[in-house]
């Protein structure tokens, strides 16, 4: 049974609606001959951010494979697979902010990262469990997702306050 997990949509939300908030007002501030191009670099980055943040991963009997969009893969983000019987453990490193990362170790050498910000967290880390038995106990988030949410809400009443201040 192949399974599907999306990135985390207060991880989606949290950048669309920070994008939205930085971005909105410059339509409006742009000078007259100004005005048709900001509307169309405005919609051509709100489109960027959307797709940038539709990667997935796909699990399925006999692998995992993370999937990229082609704007992304433009970016520096590759589409990777891997079967199951080639994973051999689960490296953990350190980030700059205290949180870890993790990364599958394959029979060959590869290290492949593990996505951390994929909906239904727990029932991806039952699949990779059940199909490698590696201990995936360490295993969480990589923020917490007060943080993804707290960006979200913020950047909403900054647009609400824009809106404000061109309206009043």
């Amino acid at each position: 049974m192949i399974e599907k997990f999306k990135t985390l949509v207060f991880v989606k939300s949290s950048l669309i609606t920070l994008y939205l908030a930085l971005t909105i007002p410059i339509p409006f501030i742009s000078v007259e001959k100004f005005k048709i191009p900001s509307i169309t670099l405005f919609i051509l980055g709100l489109y960027l951010i959307i797709n940038v943040t539709s990667d997935y991963v796909q699990t399925c009997k006999n692998k995992i494979s993370y999937k990229t969009s082609f704007i992304s893969k433009y970016f520096g983000k590759a589409n990777w697979e891997i079967f199951w019987k080639d994973i051999l453990l689960i490296k953990s490193l350190p980030t700059s902010q205290g949180s870890k990362v993790f990364y599958f170790y394959t029979k060959d050498g590869d290290n492949f990262l593990i996505p951390q910000r994929v909906e239904n967290f727990e029932k991806f880390l039952l699949i990779i469990h059940k199909n490698t038995k590696l201990d995936v106990d360490e295993l969480n988030y990589i923020s917490p997702l007060w943080t993804y949410r707290l960006l979200t809400f913020l950047s909403v009443l900054m647009i609400f306050g824009e809106i404000f201040a061109f309206v009043g």
